[in-house]
């Protein structure tokens, strides 16, 4: 059959129209979908945007079960942020106390330039992991506020400050920590350790356990803070490479050498912090005020092997401390803080030890493990460089203690 020229042109004019609706109704669905993934996109990168210092007060917004605050609110509850409020300090920002509308008492953290080198991603890391690890010996993040030229953290005020603090402080003649705290304090802290490595999904590695970064509530429980330097890692994953960061006295030493940081660098960090809550001194201080040549841990050793155990307890204790749990001590200290990552326990087995299960088969199949004698048990450089592949700039080792509650 034959059509005719007319019919010909009416059945492919149908054609072009059918093809032209079909393209059309592919891009406009194109369109719709390019645009739903742009606003979703948008969105997320205008979650954190709040409103400029100069606007009026707005009506408090939630984020999940974090609370978002206005600048004027937090500014008016530090009294615009007054030095007499400032609780205390770090590379990053200042910390200070503030009193909310609702007559609640908080910590508001101000970084100091977010902009700087690092800044907004310390800013980002602590919203990120802080919301990620929720336990009762981790410091819990109420809200945030941001601006254009901003960034702020509110957290809950602890009324007793950082163990570094505590350590100096005195109640009736009596040091403020006595030896049963310290003890608590040992353990709190090795509990919410355990949770960020061993419980959280992806495992969160602190980067910088000292006794400045470890607060206290008002029952003096161990609060692990200050998640700016903290990295997220898939629980397949060893390690992460990164610049050097964190506190001369306090750096694991593969971590100094390599960049590599793991759980097993809290590890050490934590074995530090026992030996401060021992001595009732920086770690460095103590190294110094022995006149100690080699690193604070051989001067640990020493003692130990020396049977002079007495000769490291905080002098504020007198003989108020119980010789048994002392030696204990020492011993998880000087396990967690074994050159080679790998032979460190890990932070369920510290407790464990610290609660006295295992640790006399620890300790003794640790007197078989040889250590480099060309490297010190202990790495504290003066100075530091980046290195290959690291993912963030480096900043100080000097770290500024948190001298006060926050």
């Amino acid at each position: 059959m034959t059509l005719r020229p007319q019919q010909a042109m009416s059945r492919s004019h149908r054609i072009a129209i059918i093809c032209g609706a079909t393209v059309g109704s592919v891009a406009f669905v194109a369109i719709v979908v390019s645009m739903l993934l742009w606003w979703r996109h948008r969105r997320n990168q205008q979650i954190f945007f709040d409103v400029n210092a100069t606007d009026q007060y707005d009506p408090e917004v939630c984020l999940g079960h974090l609370k978002k605050y206005t600048f004027k609110e937090l500014r008016a509850s530090t009294k615009n942020f007054n030095s007499k409020n400032i609780l205390g300090e770090g590379g990053y920002g200042i910390v200070y106390k503030g009193f909310l509308r609702d007559g609640s008492i908080v910590a508001v953290k101000r970084l100091k330039d977010y902009n700087a080198v690092g800044g907004e991603v310390q800013f980002q890391t602590e919203v990120e992991v802080i919301s990620l690890a929720v336990h009762r010996n981790l410091l819990r993040l109420i809200g945030f506020c941001t601006t254009e030229c901003e960034r702020l953290l509110v957290y809950p005020y602890m009324p007793n400050g950082s163990v570094a603090s505590q350590l100096r402080e005195h109640i009736n003649g009596k040091p403020a920590l006595d030896w049963s705290r310290r003890k608590m304090i040992a353990l709190g802290t090795a509990r919410g350790l355990l949770y960020l490595h061993e419980q959280c999904d992806p495992k969160i590695i602190h980067r910088d356990v000292k006794a400045s970064n470890v607060l206290l509530d008002e029952y003096f429980e161990a609060i692990v803070g200050d998640f700016g330097l903290a990295k997220l890692l898939d629980h397949q994953e060893t390690h992460v490479t990164t610049a050097v960061r964190g506190t001369v006295g306090h750096i694991a030493p593969e971590y100094l050498s390599t960049g590599q940081s793991s759980e097993k660098t809290d590890v050490f960090g934590f074995g530090v912090l026992l030996v401060e809550l021992i001595t009732g001194q920086k770690a460095l201080d103590f190294g110094r005020l022995a006149n100690q040549k080699g690193g604070v841990l051989d001067l640990v050793k020493k003692l130990h092997q020396e049977k002079q155990l007495n000769m490291m307890v905080d002098k504020d204790l007198g003989s108020n401390y119980d010789r048994v749990e002392l030696e204990e001590m020492v011993q998880v200290a000087l396990l967690c803080t074994q050159y080679y990552p790998s032979h460190r326990p890990r932070m369920s087995e510290v407790i464990r030890m610290l609660e006295g299960d295992g640790l006399a088969e620890k300790w003794e199949a640790s007197q078989n493990v040889d250590t480099p004698k060309s490297v010190s048990s202990e790495l504290l450089p003066l100075k530091f460089t980046d290195f290959a592949g690291a993912d963030e700039s480096s900043v100080g080792l000097e770290a500024m203690e948190l001298s006060g509650p926050r």
